[in-house]
């Protein structure tokens, strides 16, 4: 099948800096540490299952999804290592995820007891794994008091509808240089971890930040290794970091057209961009329908090692930038990554855009083929 490959506009994803990535956090953990790769959302754009695939070989336990359909994905692709659902899935899809022995996050002594009382109607004996998730100071999920959460574990243990596999928390402030409020939830997140005298096999508390600038503070076994994983900063650029990241990933076009704009001439919707005086334009197969966002219209991309600047607005599908001079049609641009010893990263188009690397990353629509190198 050759859907997609035939348009020259290609997220390049090297499998190779991802086990680099993981190399190097290994290599800063306590011993016996294990990692959880993070690939919801489609491995943050790069591929849920080769991203996947690579993450395990390249030592993680097991991976980490938003939601069951993206692990159910991952199982219908042959892996069967550990996979989390970090988000809270309808009590009555839980039975497929015990089936396919997928993990899930267990937030409420509620949803439990629903479980526990579906289970019994329909006679399903297959124990779902479960991780009980603890809102230390998110805000979004999990339980919030150690009373309730004791219940929770008197409860799964007492029922063998379930298998108590794993417990977590999540920061909300671990990339950031005020260590105040990441404390607090680290001093929260003690309470629960010590009200227990058997602790599940696999207790988990370290994002990418907090592996990277908080390791003194693991109080867990295992690591869920996100942005990280990617190459990418987790704070942007608030906090210099302390893994030697490779990034993933490099989006690229090649022109598709080439004219000369005369002086006075404008291009693109509004009209917004008129030439001062004759230059080279190129048009570029690429737009915000692929997830390069409309306000990168005045930004630049890379062609032959040079800084070309984005002229008129940013089209659905295509998008044209100046010239230094006439270039032939099937010439490399890149838009995100390094050409010759110029580079363009995921942070410079989230600065550019107002948000944040994961967002620019996370946007690049499906109809941008992925190519992987190694």
């Amino acid at each position: 099948m050759i859907s997609g490959r035939l348009r020259d506009t290609k997220l390049i994803v090297n499998l190779g800096a991802i086990r680099h990535n993981i190399q190097e956090q290994q290599k800063q953990l306590a011993p016996n540490s294990k990692i959880f790769a993070v690939v919801k959302a489609n491995a943050y754009g790069n591929g849920l299952v080769p991203v996947a695939q690579t993450a395990i070989g390249a030592g993680a336990t097991g991976a980490c999804v938003a939601i069951l359909d993206e692990a159910l994905e991952l199982r219908d692709n042959g892996i069967t290592k550990l996979i989390l659902v970090l988000g809270i899935t309808p009590v009555e899809n839980a039975h497929v995820a015990a089936e396919a022995g997928v993990s899930l996050t267990v937030g409420s002594l509620d949803w439990l007891k629903n479980y526990h009382q579906l289970a019994s109607a329909n006679h399903w004996t297959k124990p779902l794994k479960v991780h009980l998730g603890i809102d230390s100071g998110m805000g979004r999920i999990g339980f919030t008091t150690v009373e309730s959460f004791n219940e929770a574990v008197k409860f799964v243990r007492e029922h063998h509808e379930f298998e108590f596999e794993g417990m977590f928390t999540h920061f909300a402030t671990a990339d950031s240089a005020d260590d105040s409020y990441f404390n607090k939830q680290v001093n929260k997140w003690e309470q629960f971890v010590s009200s227990l005298t058997e602790l599940p096999p696999f207790v988990h508390m370290a994002n990418s930040a907090t592996g990277m600038w908080h390791r003194e503070k693991i109080t867990a076994n295992t690591v869920r290794m996100g942005i990280s994983m990617y190459g990418q900063n987790p704070s942007g650029r608030e906090l210099a970091a302390t893994l030697d990241l490779q990034p993933v990933e490099q989006l690229v076009t090649s022109i598709s057209f080439v004219k000369k704009l005369k002086a006075g001439e404008s291009v693109s919707y509004g009209a917004t961009y008129t030439a001062q005086e004759d230059e080279w334009l190129a048009t570029l197969p690429i737009g915000y329908a692929d997830g390069y966002p409309r306000c990168m219209t005045g930004y630049k991309v890379l062609v032959d090692g040079q800084f070309c600047d984005i002229a008129g607005r940013v089209c659905m599908d295509q998008m044209m930038i100046r010239l230094p001079k006439p270039y032939p049609v099937g010439t490399q641009v890149v838009l995100m990554g390094r050409s010759g010893n110029k580079e363009i990263t995921a942070n410079d188009l989230a600065d550019r855009a107002d948000t944040i690397n994961y967002e620019i990353m996370t946007n690049i629509s499906n109809r941008v083929h992925r190519v992987y190198t190694d």
